[in-house]
């Protein structure tokens, strides 16, 4: 008896020692996870997405510059300076045009031509976003009366400037060369106007022809350029 009981001890001594070294456990089984992971889920928290970095103002796109706009010396003008002479609508207005600075379109027939110049006030300062809408009749004196062809409106830039790509208009019975116009200042009156061109042999037999609103006219090689300033009432 005394002999089984040192045997007992001694396996008690045994299970104890390999307890405490981390021994399998009795069962001989591997301690699983009380929850169950589905298939493909990734345990691991993922990191937290990252902000687009900013990107420095100095490589941002540069604002196109209102120094593209020929014509950029500064206008000629005395103070005070003269309204730019009024004269009749016409027949041929169609209201709602599209804004645009070019109403030259490929194959157009006729005269390139690019005019210039600034809107004014009578104390010669420089009007910003004045309102210019121009149109007229075609190299063969027609105009489009169900469409928009040749017309079209536009601002002037922070400097007063503005440029208009067209052509030069066709004669018509009892008129001479011209373009039609409509400028206005920012919340100023309505002008209402034409311009002309130099040298032309109706301008005597128009009955309505002002010297007072001749463009300056060059050759310009591939088409003519010319310039007017037009002076406005401003609130």
């Amino acid at each position: 008896m005394p002999r089984r009981i040192s045997l007992l001890l001694v396996s008690l001594m045994i299970a104890s020692l390999l307890a405490a070294c981390g021994g399998p456990s009795l069962s001989g089984s591997t301690p699983q996870s009380d929850t169950p992971q589905p298939a493909g889920v990734a345990t691991s928290v993922p990191p937290s997405p990252q902000q687009a970095p900013t990107q420095p103002a100095s490589t941002l796109p540069a604002p196109t510059p209102s120094a593209q706009i020929e014509g950029s010396s500064t206008p000629a003008c005395t103070s005070p300076a003269a309204l730019t002479p009024p004269m009749t609508e016409g027949p041929y207005f169609t209201a709602n045009s599209p804004e645009r600075a070019s109403l030259f379109e490929p194959g157009m027939a006729g005269t390139k031509l690019v005019l210039t110049g600034y809107v004014l006030t009578t104390d010669c300062q420089p009007v910003a976003h004045a309102l210019l809408d121009f149109w007229q009749a075609n190299a063969n004196g027609e105009y489009d009366n169900a469409g928009y062809t040749l017309r079209g409106h536009q601002f002037t830039d922070a400097a007063g400037r503005y440029q208009l790509t067209t052509v030069v208009p066709g004669l018509y019975p009892g008129r001479t060369e011209h373009i039609h116009v409509k400028v206005q200042a920012p919340n100023g009156p309505v002008l209402t106007t034409q311009l002309f061109f130099p040298g032309v042999e109706s301008n005597e037999t128009d009955s309505i022809f002002d010297p007072g609103l001749v463009m300056t006219i060059q050759d310009a090689g591939a088409g003519e350029t010319a310039t007017f300033d037009f002076v406005v009432s401003a609130p």
